[in-house]
């Protein structure tokens, strides 16, 4: 059995690479679903098991890559995070793993993240390697312009979906990266908001990297961020691409649009109240959230997999013989 502070160290570890983020990496398997949703019909089960392990590999390839990176980004911010109520308790800033040992596991991340990604194709390691150039220079500089800080981390997000793509070689869907790309930039400005309430409630002086100028400036950006997230999606569904995908089950994935307004209300009500101090700790505490997302997969599910669900849409909302646009 390890001494105690053998645990201690072994759980400052492995929360110094956060596992508990890894479902943001849920975007690298976007394009496997989607590309399921047909393929149940028309390949065999050895061709679909063969994308979806291609797809699991680029899926843990990316959450190595991404822990690397929250290793190497608490020790470069240690000191800004100890003035913070919540980001005080990471390891680094509390003072309980070393910078140089936070920064030598995130290189050893980033190198396996890069080897795993290899066992899928040389096109999935180059955009794991522009994925962590793009968080250097994150690090580097970009995360102290306001703007510019959360278009970078939803930029790594639509690279994640691009990834997918390339994992199963299948082609890249402008439309998937546009909709990823919003919609992170909308949870990148929530996350700002939460930590901004987190840190004026607990009366703290900490202030943002990128010096975003009070809670005014960030509900513009909010504002303007959920208007291009519900429009991507909608114009998606609506789209003659979707329905050339999908054909009338596009119809199904416009009408879950209400699903996505209450969970993009909810995440912005408790990011003002400082319910959260992130979008995925509002996911985990709110069950209207909780509720909204599953409902969303769940139907969502029905809509690309259930074998009758498009000639249910295509009767309710179609007239017979219409054109199919």
């Amino acid at each position: 059995m390890a001494a105690p502070t053998e645990r201690l160290q072994l759980r400052d570890m492995l929360k110094l690479a956060r596992p508990g983020d890894w479902t943001k990496n849920s975007f690298v398997l976007l394009a496997f679903i989607f590309w399921a949703a047909n393929a149940v019909r028309t390949q065999t089960a050895d061709a679909i098991w063969e994308k979806a392990l291609a797809a699991g590999l680029a899926f843990a390839a990316f959450c190595l890559v991404a822990s690397g990176f929250y290793c190497v980004n608490d020790a470069i911010d240690a000191e800004k995070d100890r003035q913070h109520p919540v980001k005080c308790r990471r390891p680094v800033a509390a003072g309980r793993i070393s910078p140089s040992t936070a920064i030598g596991i995130g290189v050893l991340l980033v190198v396996l993240a890069l080897i795993l990604a290899g066992l899928v194709s040389s096109t999935l390691v180059l955009a794991v390697a522009i994925y962590a150039v793009l968080q250097v220079a994150y690090n580097s500089g970009l995360k102290r312009v306001a703007f510019v800080d959360v278009a970078t981390i939803a930029t790594g997000f639509g690279l994640r979906a691009a990834a997918g793509a390339i994992a199963i070689a299948v082609p890249i869907s402008v439309w998937l990266v546009l909709c990823v790309f919003f919609l992170c930039l909308y949870l990148g400005f929530i996350k700002r908001m939460c930590d901004l309430v987190s840190a004026e409630r607990a009366g703290s002086p900490w202030k943002s990297p990128a010096g975003y100028r009070g809670r005014e400036e960030l509900q513009w950006l909010l504002g303007l961020s959920a208007v291009m997230t519900v429009s991507m999606y909608l114009s998606y569904t609506l789209s003659d691409h979707a329905w050339t995908l999908f054909g009338s089950r596009a119809t199904g994935l416009a009408l879950l649009t209400p699903l996505v307004l209450v969970a993009i209300h909810r995440f912005w009500r408790r990011a003002n109240e400082g319910s959260s101090d992130s979008p995925l700790d509002a996911l985990r505490s709110d069950p209207v959230v909780l509720s909204a997302i599953l409902c969303f997969v769940g139907l969502l599910g029905v809509v690309l997999f259930a074998p009758q669900a498009g000639s249910i849409l295509e009767a309710i909302f179609l007239q017979q013989g219409a054109p199919k646009l």
